[in-house]
């Protein structure tokens, strides 16, 4: 049976490469690797971005970190050149923010719960407060404060890059397809990519406070997706 397989997946990709040919010397092709085909002359590619394109828009695909998309609307799009894809499940993954968003609500009704039980009772002051009452508390928050290095008005020192989480709430939105994306499928927008994406994530754990997103742990990557009616979720 495993003999067989291996012939029909060998026809298909004859079949399928036979209207194309090579990029650079117009030979023909053959698949060596998944997602990787060949010609004799040493050039090696991927031909799903090479040669296929999205039915929705008709534009190039881009690869993703477990499958293709549209480079216009970032719908998923099955590659004709992996035999037994494993497609992406639209329905898993909403399936999954709904139970992601039904533990987050519980969560938060316990902390509530607890915060509410933990509560200290009303402090009465029956005098002005005084520092000086504890023991070594002034000198203590004066040599603290002194020791702040100073950096004078005049002396030229500017950050070298300044966090705008609006232009990253901004940009984040404009690439959030509805079907959701993963953290790593999301653009770059400072050069520095460490500290990109770091503000990435700070900006979409505040955006998931505001309830604009919901984010979801998804092996070593975070699925984000944009919050939904209850109702139509």
């Amino acid at each position: 049976m495993a003999g067989f397989k291996e012939h029909v997946k060998a026809f298909y990709f004859e079949v399928i490469l036979s209207p194309y040919r090579c990029p650079q010397c117009q030979g023909p092709l053959r698949m060596t690797d998944t997602s990787k085909c060949s010609c004799a002359c040493g050039n090696i590619f991927d031909p799903t971005l090479e040669f296929q394109k999205s039915a929705c828009c008709g534009t190039k695909l881009v690869r993703r970190t477990y499958h293709y998309a549209c480079s216009h609307c970032h719908e998923v799009v099955p590659s004709h050149y992996i035999f037994d894809e494993r497609v992406f499940d639209k329905e898993y993954f909403r399936e999954m923010m709904q139970e992601h968003r039904r533990r987050v609500r519980q969560e938060r009704e316990e902390m509530k719960k607890f915060l509410a039980e933990s509560r200290s009772g009303t402090l009465f002051l029956t005098e002005e407060p005084r520092l000086e009452s504890l023991d070594g508390f002034v000198q203590d928050l004066e040599a603290f404060i002194q020791s702040q290095p100073h950096v004078p008005l005049d002396s030229g020192f500017e950050p070298k890059s300044i966090f705008n989480m609006d232009r990253y709430r901004s940009h984040i939105l404009s690439c959030l397809p509805n079907q959701g994306v993963r953290f790593s499928d999301i653009a770059q927008v400072d050069e520095n990519i460490r500290r990109d994406k770091a503000w990435r994530f700070i900006t979409l754990v505040f955006m998931q406070n505001d309830r604009l997103i919901d984010l979801a742990q998804e092996g070593d990557n975070i699925w984000v997706q944009r919050v939904q009616n209850e109702a139509h979720a």
